[in-house]
């Protein structure tokens, strides 16, 4: 961990400016995950883990329940019942592909990739739009910048996670 107190440190106008970009981008993201509830007709908690699940998938990486409970920051008992629900309406499969027959795999039906895939289509045109027309050093040091913000929101996520050392404790 830095030792960097972020409420006391000096920070450049530039530095101010990435943080509230990347803050109302995630304020925007959000937002495009309500309007993915609304198209495919489902509370926002089950279209949030249905995107987890489909992006997962089509990254040739599928989650397993326990993961998506992580993601959704979910109980296993809440990410079960939210799971019966999407594999209830269709939109969600669970199958054993591993060599370990207890590990589960989710994935999403065709059907929900498909109603997803013609939400994309209609939401996603300038996002796409904005990537396609990046020069491509511009996307390098944006994936880079990214890679080091998702660390180290993962570092501080897996120090959260074990609690304030005792001194920290209000």
């Amino acid at each position: 961990m830095a030792d960097v107190d972020p409420l006391t440190e000096s920070w450049t106008p530039i530095q101010i400016e990435v943080m509230q970009r990347l803050r109302e981008w995630a304020v925007g993201f959000g937002e495009l995950h309500r309007h993915l509830a609304g198209w495919m007709r489902l509370p926002v908690s089950d279209a949030n883990a249905l995107g987890q699940i489909t992006w997962a998938a089509e990254a040739g990486t599928p989650l397993s329940p326990a993961e998506l409970s992580r993601q959704i920051a979910m109980t296993t008992g809440a990410t079960t019942i939210l799971l019966n629900r999407l594999e209830d309406a269709g939109h969600v499969q669970r199958s054993r592909e591993s060599s370990d027959r207890r590990r589960v795999t989710l994935r999403p039906t065709p059907a929900a990739r498909e109603h997803a895939r013609r939400f994309l289509v209609f939401a996603g045109a300038e996002i796409a739009a904005a990537v396609r027309t990046a020069d491509p050093e511009e996307l390098r040091v944006v994936t880079k910048f990214l890679s080091r913000i998702t660390e180290a929101t993962g570092d501080a996520n897996q120090r959260l996670e074990h609690g304030p050392a005792s001194d920290d404790t209000p």
